[in-house]
């Protein structure tokens, strides 16, 4: 007799196997998806740790403000504008 869970993911994978048309060959790839899905429920919320990062907006500011500004050589530019120049 099957347990609970493996019913419960049964049951799961058929509904995802509908929903997507009855599309024939991707039964392992419902299978895993219906697995994903119930052990996430069972987790329920904050189940697995995750990873926090800080907002972006923070962190590019952090970036730029770390990162020593550069000056350009007047070598440099000359060479952009001798590049640029048509002969």
């Amino acid at each position: 007799m099957r347990s609970d869970r493996e019913e419960r993911i049964k049951q799961r994978a058929y509904a995802i196997w509908q929903s997507e048309g009855h599309r024939h060959g991707r039964h392992e790839d419902h299978w895993h998806r219906a697995e994903r899905e119930i052990a996430a429920e069972e987790a329920g919320p904050g189940g697995a740790p995750r990873r926090t990062s800080r907002p972006r907006k923070a962190a590019a500011e952090q970036s730029v403000a770390a990162t020593p500004a550069r000056s350009r050589s007047a070598s440099s530019e000359t060479a952009v504008v001798a590049a640029a120049t048509p002969q």
